[in-house]
């Protein structure tokens, strides 16, 4: 029905349409809900109605003449309203992303604390592998993960439910054959340790730490993608009550097997084991029991066609978060070579994981953003899109400003609940700014690096984090670290500074983006995958 504010007749507004969207874009956007179905497009009969209007909404925008969208928000509303609204569809991802992320990474956390309290050598011997290996092979996983979430989330967006399905069986093949490909890295962990020149006293706790992640790396196969499917249809609320179950479960077992039982290293990993597969069973069955009737149409032979542009779209979105990752990882390399290693390892492993726990919750609106931009380049609206943008950096911000303080006030609370050693706690206590700066960062760079997600532009953020990250971060932290008397704290300074360079580079690239040009491409991309229902069908098993 035409819009209160332009009642003139249906046929002019189709004029209007017509004049304003070509053919092609408006026949690959379909509405993403039933809601949607119910409002249809803002009409225009004259030019001096449309001039008006356009400057109203872009009042806070950059000046540029807007094309008329579907859309399913009233765009000439009150502020408030739209804020409100937008925050709205936020956090209904965005909540339950943090909840799953903060609990999932949270059993990792917990699992470092109890073994901090059986050993110093275990502590850092696990720091090693969860820094080193499992963040390498987890920085693919997540990173390539990032590729369904933009073909899911645009996929979602544009109507081609059942293209959800195939997207993530995609995934799982692509997924399963690289964490094979560097299972030996997990394998021979003691080895590789020695080869880098670390203590062998912590290369041979590493080295028996790393063998119990090889079933963790394999559960993160299945974890990561099923997140991004069912997040990008805004149904990952069941991941949070699950990840949450899960992560209790992981606290009473790891009292039970290390505390009771005084299981050491043997228990604390255990408890890992058991409760991160409880989390993958319990979304099994959420998807194979009927819960998403639109987008799971069972295991089809589709999902093997097509996998080598899914593959080069992976590589990149690989990258992107694999060079973040790996940067950190690098960096606890860096300490390793310090003159008090264990104590350099532990308190800068300490400080990382405090920084992405917090980096969890970041996480939580770098899916939303993702799932934000995705859904609204798959249905056409780019004014919409800016907007989320917009409300997603005020309220993560916002959120980062509370963590900065809470770092700095309680820096050394937070030490001893990993370590006894005063050694590692005074460490951390003189990290504790650097740490509280970083975690202020943390509320700006993830939720633009969820937007180039959504807009699949992972590829330039990619080289953006290289040269940032590698270029710029860790040669300054090793110049701080070995050459000054900073020690650890100069590496940290590295860090930051190449987090700051990474930060103001991907800002300046959101700003400059032309969304509508961006409208164009997410239609191109979402035809070169798509099959038609009934192909798909024919060949399911």
């Amino acid at each position: 029905m035409p819009s209160p504010l332009q009642p003139e007749a249906p046929t002019v507004v189709e004029k209007t349409k017509l004049a304003l969207v070509s053919h092609k874009r408006l026949k690959a956007l379909e509405p993403v809900s039933s809601e949607t179905q119910t409002k249809g497009l803002l009409g225009i009969s004259h030019i001096s109605t449309f001039s008006l209007v356009s400057s109203i909404l872009f009042r806070m925008g950059d000046g540029m003449k807007t094309k008329l969208l579907r859309h399913d928000e009233n765009e000439e509303g009150d502020l408030k309203q739209r804020v409100w609204n937008e925050s709205t569809k936020i956090w209904r991802v965005a909540l339950p992303g943090i909840i799953s992320r903060v609990s999932s990474f949270g059993a990792i956390i917990v699992t470092q604390s109890f073994i901090g309290h059986v050993s110093e050598i275990d502590l850092a011997g696990y720091a090693l592998v969860q820094t080193l290996v499992v963040r390498f092979i987890n920085g693919l996983l997540i990173g390539m993960s990032s590729a369904t979430e933009t073909l899911c989330g645009q996929a979602f967006g544009a109507g081609q439910h059942h293209m959800m399905g195939i997207h993530l069986q995609r995934a799982w093949i692509i997924d399963l054959i690289v964490v094979t490909v560097f299972l030996p890295i997990l394998i021979f962990g003691a080895q590789i340790f020695k080869l880098l020149g670390q203590d062998d006293s912590i290369a041979n706790s590493g080295g028996y730490i790393s063998l119990w992640f090889i079933s963790f790396v394999y559960n993160n196969v299945f974890r990561q993608t099923i997140q991004t499917y069912l997040q990008a249809q805004s149904k990952n609320l069941i991941i949070a009550w699950i990840s949450a179950v899960q992560f209790a479960l992981h606290i009473l077992l790891s009292i039970l097997f290390v505390r009771t039982l005084d299981m050491g290293v043997t228990g604390a990993m255990l408890a890992l084991t058991i409760s991160t597969w409880f989390l993958v069973i319990g979304e099994f069955i959420y998807i194979f029991g009927g819960w998403c009737p639109n987008t799971w149409k069972g295991f089809t032979l589709a999902a093997f066609k097509d996998l080598v542009p899914v593959v080069k779209m992976s590589i990149s979105s690989g990258l992107m978060i694999c060079l973040e990752l790996w940067y950190n990882a690098v960096l606890v390399l860096l300490a390793g070579y310090m003159k008090d290693a264990a104590v350099a390892i532990s308190a800068f492993s300490i400080c990382l994981n405090i920084n992405l726990w917090d980096f969890a919750i970041s996480l939580g609106f770098l899916g939303a953003a993702c799932v934000r931009v995705a859904n609204e380049l798959g249905r056409g609206n780019a004014k919409a899109v800016k907007f989320a943008i917009e409300v997603l950096m005020g309220t993560s911000v916002a959120i980062g400003l509370f963590f900065f303080v809470i770092c700095l006030v309680f820096g050394r609370n937070l030490a001893y609940l990993f370590t006894n050693d005063d050694r590692v706690a005074d460490t951390v206590v003189d990290l504790s700014f650097l740490l509280s700066f970083t975690v202020l960062l943390n509320s700006i760079y993830p939720v633009l690096s969820g937007v180039a997600i959504g807009s699949g532009m992972q590829s330039t953020v990619a080289i953006i984090n290289l040269v940032c990250y590698y270029v710029i971060g860790i040669p300054l932290g090793a110049l701080l670290g070995y050459v000054t008397p900073l020690q650890v704290k100069g590496i940290w300074i590295g860090m930051i500074g190449g987090v700051l360079t990474q930060t103001i580079s991907i800002v300046y690239m959101v700003w400059r983006t032309n969304w509508d040009e961006e409208v164009k491409k997410t239609s191109e991309r979402l035809g070169k995958y798509y099959l038609k229902e009934g192909e798909a069908n024919s060949e399911q098993n």
